[in-house]
């Protein structure tokens, strides 16, 4: 049991300066993969600091070339083979938990971003006050090529980027990098990744829970920068055209058509990346973002963790693990769907990952209770 804990402890490194808290996410070589004792830990951490009136802002970074890359899926995916499908439920229970409390905490939280932001790493950082990026960033939700669906309240922060950009990023899983997270909002700045010591230094020095105070902060640290010619938030028509579509087979007609009128590598790649995808994943994605559009974030929480139960549970879809095999396991890169084509998916199928899980010891996710907290006004607009 102290080995265990050490272990925790030593994957998630904490830093006490003045009025703030530094938290660096420490398995680099795993790319800061979130294990179930490091997401207990995190959760643990920022309940301590709510309840501390020293602490006045947290900083959550990782070590190495990665931010964090999600949750530590090829573990859980071997832990549930071993025991059972609600090992991967528990799992994702502690993980929306987490990620409800950074949503609506009542102290700040600046994110630095500075590499890869994926999945669970980007529902650690995006749901938080502050997002800094820099020329190193890379953000994905690839879990649609996995069998899964952009999960951690990614219908509510990807269903508020402009227009119908969050449908395009969890559809494909598109990469984007620091200049675009700014551009569509997902980071709040730039700042260049040889600043970082400076800004960190600064932030770690201020005696005040004020936003603006500590946006102030980090705007001297900041720059703006260009899109590149290529970017895909240079192509937002295009995107609003195909991915306002009402199904995922009338985005996938609208971005064909489109096609035959422009010579554009990226429609093409587009398409070939929307229909190498699981279908039953990119169909409830599509349902879920647009239920998100309407919901505060408990509620895509709630939501999000029936469909994630089932997709765990793998009565609907064995999708999940065979796309985790095909990509983290066996890495022949060649899942076979089930079902294969997105025809075979009917409204009532998809229907059935919003339902409640028909298991005795299944329960709807319970959030942590946030009336005793004065939150700030960010954090009111998010209920």
């Amino acid at each position: 049991m102290a080995s265990s804990v050490s272990s925790q402890h030593d994957k998630v490194l904490v830093e006490a300066n003045s009025f703030a808290r530094i938290i660096t996410l420490n398995r680099p070589k795993q790319l800061n993969a979130l294990s179930f004792q490091m997401i207990s830990r995190l959760l643990e951490l920022f309940l301590a600091y709510e309840e501390d009136p020293n602490v006045k802002l947290i900083i959550l970074k990782g070590k190495g070339r990665a931010f964090s890359v999600g949750g530590d899926v090829a573990t859980l995916v071997r832990d549930m083979r071993a025991d059972d499908w609600r090992v991967g439920a528990n799992f994702f229970s502690q993980v929306f938990k987490l990620i409800y409390l950074i949503a609506t905490y009542s102290k700040l939280q600046v994110s630095i971003l500075n590499g890869i932001v994926m999945g669970g790493g980007a529902g650690i950082s995006v749901h938080g006050r502050f997002r800094v990026a820099t020329e190193n960033t890379s953000f994905a939700m690839p879990e649609a090529a996995l069998g899964l669906f952009p999960d951690v309240a990614a219908s509510y922060f990807l269903s508020r980027l402009p227009g119908f950009f969050g449908e395009y990023v969890g559809l494909t899983g598109s990469r984007l990098d620091g200049a675009e997270m700014l551009a569509c909002g997902l980071a709040t700045h730039f700042v260049p990744s040889a600043k970082l010591p400076l800004l960190e230094a600064a932030l770690c020095d201020v005696d005040s829970s004020d936003p603006v105070i500590i946006s102030s902060i980090i705007d001297q640290y900041s720059k703006q920068p260009s899109l590149k010619e290529l970017s895909v938030y240079n192509r937002l028509d295009v995107i609003d055209r195909c991915f306002s579509q009402k199904t995922v087979e009338e985005i996938i007609s609208a971005l064909e058509r489109e096609d035959v009128h422009q010579s554009d590598s990226w429609i093409s790649a587009t398409i070939q990346t929307l229909k190498k995808s699981s279908p039953t994943s990119l169909k409830i994605f599509l349902r879920s973002i647009r239920e998100g559009r309407l919901q505060g974030v408990g509620q895509c929480l709630v939501r999000e963790y029936r469909m994630v139960s089932h997709v765990m549970q793998g009565e609907l879809s064995k999708d999940f693990f065979e796309g985790c095999r095909a990509t983290l396991l066996d890495k022949d890169k060649n899942p076979n769907w089930e079902p294969s084509k997105l025809e075979l998916i009917d409204d009532g199928r998809v229907d059935c990952y919003f339902c409640k899980v028909k298991h005795e010891e299944w329960e709807d996710l319970k959030l942590p209770n946030r009336s005793k907290f004065e939150l700030p006004p960010y954090a009111i607009a998010k209920l």
